[in-house]
């Protein structure tokens, strides 16, 4: 330990014989620090907070989520940097007055976009706009007002954006649309027409809607339809046949009576049934007629024939005619549909493309229709959504905090830099009496010479100083003290006036 204390005891007395060279280094380094601290432009920060409100309860029913009106929060701070508008708060603020043609104005621009600073807080509705202003042509004065004038027009922009930008885009937006519809229109109507001409041609052969298959295939269904209810139509007339077998015609007994013969209960049946319309080929109507005559062969048509018509047997008659009547009306739709069916697959063995023709056509069709469906969905969607942003205010715009007028720089940090650089040159001077202290072939101690040259020092002789010597010694230290408390007073000079200016600006 004593060892390593006499080490630095010898580093220090070594300094200190060099003390006037440290003063020198010192003195140099620390002036040209402050020079060049002194060259460095202030720069001179405005900022302001404003809020956007991006979320609307009608806007929600709409469909205008929480991350579209983001993205417009968004697409609202990127434009705000763009650079028409720079070139706006260029020619809106005192930097017209430094500029004087196109390329001044560009120049401007890029220093712009790289002092502005548009940053959204934690909470996104909240966004601060900052700007600074460090132009060393310029006066403190001229950039703090600088700073603040240009936030404000970035604020003016913002707001200018805010009220027109949405409705600008809608009505763009709207416009194209409009034309988009109306191409699609004219080709949806094109392909439809071909639709109809195909339809006429081939289609027309089969009932129902859709595709050359699909009908055909609905044709055969039909046709398995129609066989099963003509099964259950003939078996219903195969029963109501055997009953009308096991009916008798009259009953005895009743006819002596006085009441109407059977033959005049007969033709007054046939007569209200042509009273009512019924024409002759009808079933009922031909039934009766049969009766009649059936009547008369038989002679039932006297007053005392022994017996009146059976209700039951004309009931079973009439119920036959309507069974036979279904049974008919079955055949014949089954008949229809299966010539018709056989002519469709005839023709599409003779023209095997007529399906992937109507393929085609429905398939263009319905992309068009789909595309025009949509075409019209999104204009009125478009449309209501801009209603919504200009009527309710989408995006509602409120300066909290106005752009601030700079009292004090922001960079650099002059003080700190002053002090800073004081420092610095008192280490570079002490660097500097060390390094000549090392370079030097001498030796403090006697310990350093035995070391050396690895024989024992007898002695050493210490150095003695006259009177006069002394005095001349303490004239030294008052100069060396007066020349360090010179340049500490230097530094504190400098922060003073730096403080002074910023009082000033």
């Amino acid at each position: 330990m004593a060892g390593l204390f006499d080490e630095l005891r010898v580093l220090l007395h070594g300094i200190w014989n060099r003390r006037w060279i440290a003063l020198a280094v010192a003195w140099g380094v620390a002036m040209l620090g402050w020079l060049g601290v002194a060259l460095i432009p202030n720069s001179y920060q405005s900022k302001a907070r404003v809020y956007v409100n991006t979320q609307s309860l009608l806007e929600d029913r709409m469909g205008i989520t929480q991350v579209q009106s983001q993205q417009d929060l968004d697409r609202l701070r990127s434009t705000l940097a763009s650079a028409e508008n720079l070139e706006k708060v260029v020619r809106g603020t005192d930097l017209s007055q430094t500029v004087s043609g196109q390329r001044d104005i560009a120049a401007k621009i890029t220093t712009l976009r790289e002092n502005i600073t548009v940053m959204a807080q934690a909470d996104p509705s909240m966004i601060d706009i900052s700007a600074v202003s460090a132009d060393s042509t310029l006066s403190d004065g001229a950039n703090a007002r600088i700073a603040q004038q240009v936030v404000q027009k970035l604020i003016d922009i913002f707001q200018e954006e805010n009220l027109s930008g949405d409705r600008r885009e809608t009505k763009q937006s709207l416009a194209f649309l409009d034309e988009q519809i109306a191409g699609r229109a004219k080709q949806l109507e094109a392909a439809d027409q071909r639709r109809v001409e195909f339809a006429q041609r081939y289609a027309g052969l089969l009932p129902g809607a859709g595709s050359i298959s699909q009908r055909m295939d609905a044709a055969r269904m039909e046709i398995n339809t129609i066989e099963s209810q003509l099964v259950q139509a003939q078996s219903a007339l195969s029963a109501m046949n055997g009953q009308l077998a096991g009916t008798p015609q009259t009953l005895p007994g009743v006819g002596a009576s006085g009441g109407p013969s059977a033959l005049a209960q007969a033709q007054a049946n046939l007569a209200s049934m042509k009273a009512r319309g019924w024409t002759n080929s009808h079933p009922d109507v031909i039934a009766a007629q049969r009766e009649v005559e059936a009547l008369r062969k038989s002679g039932g048509g006297s007053a005392g024939g022994g017996g009146t018509p059976n209700p039951a047997y004309l009931s079973i008659k009439s119920m036959q005619a309507e069974r036979a009547a279904t049974v008919q009306a079955l055949q014949a739709r089954k008949a229809q549909l299966q010539a018709d069916l056989n002519a469709m697959m005839s023709r599409q063995v003779d023209e095997p493309g007529i399906a992937s023709e109507q393929e085609k056509l429905d398939r263009d069709y319905e992309v068009l229709k789909t595309q025009y469906d949509k075409l019209l969905a999104d204009r009125e969607e478009i449309r209501l959504r801009g209603e919504v942003k200009t009527e309710t205010g989408a995006v509602q715009f409120r300066v909290i905090q106005p752009a601030s007028t700079p009292t004090a720089p922001t960079a650099p940090n002059r003080p700190l830099l002053l002090l800073g650089v004081l420092v610095l040159g008192i280490a570079a001077g002490v660097g500097v009496a060390f390094a000549l202290g090392q370079l030097k072939g001498s030796f403090s101690t006697a310990a350093r010479l035995e070391r050396a040259i690895g024989l024992p020092v007898a002695g050493s002789i210490s150095q003695v100083r006259s009177a006069a010597q002394q005095a001349v010694e303490k004239q030294r230290l008052k100069w060396f003290a007066a020349a360090s408390g010179g340049l500490a007073g230097v530094c504190l000079l400098l922060i003073a006036v730096e403080f002074v200016q910023r009082g000033m600006a």
